[in-house]
């Protein structure tokens, strides 16, 4: 049975098999420098936007490529099916978002179209070594000061940190408001004084994807660099987006799953044992018919929650689901089949082994699968 995404059309066949060959001749055959540098190469974020593909679902009046949420799902899709956890659009088209949403006209017109060009590499700031998921424990300040603000703090676990030309903080300016007092600002980090990325830090997994502590001194940014032109809204500007960000989560773990059955599909195929191939021993057909069976569930879940995305009725509930549960599969599903490649299956050198690293931080950032249950919970 050949089943087809309710939401697929012959135009978006066409762009999916564009980002195919894109990713075949310039991401897969980096990977394995970029995981050794830990960045991708500058090159690549203006190669993206000349490709069109960064800001897929921005409108061309702001320079992106006037698609649908359906465009964007088929580059991470793609970017899933290929293994890439090093190419950080995902969080780049978050950024563009915020500010597409959120963002006063001024900040739309002179940010997302260098955004979609990739002259400007975006970054999203809120983990900091005492404030992962709980974004109301967070310390960095940003006090009006004259005619702008200065920003003080320190984050960490941030993904494009080392490149990022544009990262969007999450910073209390006043912080005896609670969550009230938080607000998001736009530094630029070009000749920044004060500004200072540290090391590229070393990761279980996904090593291509630069991920950094940042460090703010006495940043100094204008008035109008607060997303929106408002203080005291950046709690509610976070809740209004984390939904887009963990629907992406589940768009790139049901990739990740149906690739994770591809290849152990055909590993089982080829590797014999006892005189037969693996796939033919009843054990490894009911693991693999398992596995079948729950991506496909998977894959239908996903499927309705682009539909809800592109008929804008997707609520933070449904997304929490879609991160926590696709995510918690993805991880089960690659543990089980690096167990039907056996010992080949903890070599590196073999994919398999490469998605299980890379698999087990989507439980994590986006916000923690207790997190997502939490919310979840407030429904009932």
């Amino acid at each position: 049975m050949h089943y087809t995404s309710p939401w697929m059309n012959p135009e978006l066949e066409q762009f999916r098999a564009a980002i195919k060959r894109f990713i075949a001749t310039e991401v897969t055959p980096h990977q394995d420098r970029w995981r050794t540098q830990q960045h991708v190469d500058r090159a690549l974020w203006h190669k993206g936007g000349e490709m069109g593909m960064l800001l897929a679902d921005i409108p061309e009046a702001y320079g992106g490529s006037g698609g649908s949420f359906a465009h964007q799902a088929i580059v991470f899709e793609e970017l899933g099916d290929a293994g890439d956890m090093a190419f950080g659009i995902h969080v780049h088209a978050i950024v563009a978002h915020y500010i597409l949403n959120q963002g006063t006209e001024a900040q739309k017109q002179k940010y997302l179209p260098l955004l979609a060009s990739g002259e400007l590499v975006a970054a999203i700031a809120m983990s900091e070594p005492g404030a992962g998921s709980d974004l109301k424990g967070i310390r960095t300040t940003a006090l009006r000061d004259g005619d702008g603000y200065r920003i003080n703090g320190s984050k960490i676990f941030i993904s494009n940190g080392y490149l990022a030309d544009l990262v969007v903080v999450v910073a209390k300016t006043d912080p005896e408001a609670g969550a009230k007092g938080i607000s998001l600002m736009l530094v630029e980090t070009r000749h920044c004084p004060g500004y200072r990325v540290g090391r590229i830090l070393e990761k279980m997994g996904q090593k291509g994807q630069d991920t950094c502590e940042l460090f703010f001194d006495d940043v100094r940014v204008p008035a109008d660099a607060v997303l929106g032109g408002v203080e005291g809204k950046g709690f509610s500007q976070l809740m209004t987006e984390l939904p887009y960000e963990r629907t992406i989560l589940g768009v790139a773990g049901v990739a990740a799953i149906e690739r994770a059955l591809r290849l152990t599909v055909e590993y089982t195929r080829e590797r014999k044992a006892f005189g037969q191939a693996l796939i033919e021993m009843q054990h490894t057909r009911f693991v693999l018919a398992e596995i079948k069976t729950e991506a496909t569930i998977a894959r239908t879940f996903i499927d309705r929650c682009i539909v809800d995305t592109l008929e804008g009725r997707m609520d933070t509930e449904l997304a929490s689901m879609a991160k926590y549960w696709i995510s918690d599969l993805q991880c089960k599903v690659i543990d089980q089949c690096l167990q039907l490649f056996g010992g080949y299956g903890y070599m590196l050198e073999y994919p398999i082994a490469q998605m299980y690293v890379d698999a087990r931080v989507q439980r994590i950032y986006g916000g923690a699968n207790e997190i997502m249950k939490e919310i979840i919970s407030r429904s009932l």
